[in-house]
């Protein structure tokens, strides 16, 4: 009995971690734009001090998990280049689409039309089945995609680029996330993580010092950079891989639509941001996708 309480406390923990980081991972948008509001900094810019402020933090975790093994990259040396590729070309993409889009769309587009293009990769890249729960999954994100083309950021050119941003950046994501998967069985996601921050910084920082790495910012700039750095990036997937060590996969993934949802909420409340109709319908559609991607795995791991 004292077995089964504590079993179910532990998951019950790891629930709300996931959920946390959720939650934090869907500030991250919002404080970007304020970033973009206050100074001249530019997208590129933003993703390096995400990354690189987060790294020192992940790996003091990573040591503790790891000791000196902490940046072994025996055998996965090629993965991991192609995470930390990804990993900064999904910062570029991202934030250029909160700049051009707004957070909403931005976050809508790319955090539910990524797991779709990862089902996609996956069986063109691993040899993953291409289900039919893929195939309408696909459908209705393009459809919601198509939708929130017409959400008013601006003028039209603005919104139709900044989505084309968004997908660039789920595409990005998507890459990382089958990289990842490819070197899963010969490296823990902790270590992918860290190793892939640390060379996305790398790759990142010539874009950072041609604009003087920030010397310039006020001191609320630099308060929001720190956040973004440790708080919805390096706590965010301390709490997520700590929790994940007792949620299943499939409860993850219908708590990973907090993440948008707190995107949107939050950008309506801070900045006005307002889907419309159309907008609504779009993004409807786009977590309509994301769920049948959760409900195919689910009776996938039930067979």
């Amino acid at each position: 009995m004292t077995n089964l309480l504590a079993d179910g406390f532990r998951k019950r923990t790891g629930i709300v971690l996931v959920a946390a980081a959720a939650l934090l991972w869907g500030t991250g948008g919002v404080v970007a734009k304020m970033l973009f509001g206050m100074t001249e900094i530019t997208p590129l810019t933003v993703g390096f001090f995400r990354l690189a402020l987060s790294v020192p933090a992940l790996v003091l975790v990573g040591w503790v998990l790891f000791g000196r093994d902490i940046l072994r990259t025996d055998g996965v040396r090629s993965g991991l280049v192609a995470v930390s590729v990804a990993m900064a070309s999904y910062q570029v993409f991202y934030y250029e689409a909160v700049h051009r889009a707004g957070v909403a769309v931005a976050t809508l587009v790319t955090l539910c039309l990524a797991p779709v293009l990862v089902a996609l990769l996956s069986a063109l890249w691993l040899r993953e089945p291409f289900t039919a729960n893929v195939a309408r999954a696909l459908a209705l994100a393009l459809a919601g995609t198509a939708m929130l083309v017409g959400f008013p950021a601006g003028d039209g050119a603005t919104s139709l680029s900044g989505i084309a941003m968004a997908v660039g950046a789920a595409a990005s994501y998507a890459a990382l996330t089958v990289a990842g998967r490819s070197i899963a069985g010969h490296c823990h996601p902790a270590r992918t993580i860290i190793v892939g921050f640390g060379g996305g910084a790398l790759l990142l920082l010539p874009f950072a010092l041609a604009q003087g790495l920030g010397l310039a910012y006020p001191a609320p700039a630099w308060s929001l950079l720190l956040y973004l750095g440790l708080v919805p990036t390096a706590l965010a997937y301390v709490l997520f891989f700590t929790g994940m060590r007792t949620t299943p996969a499939t409860v993850a993934s219908i708590l990973s639509l907090m993440e948008p949802l707190t995107a949107t909420v939050l950008a309506w409340a801070v900045f006005g941001e307002r889907l419309g109709l159309l907008g609504l319908a779009g993004g409807a559609l786009l977590l309509g996708a994301l769920l049948i991607l959760v409900g195919g795995a689910k009776r996938s791991a039930a067979a």
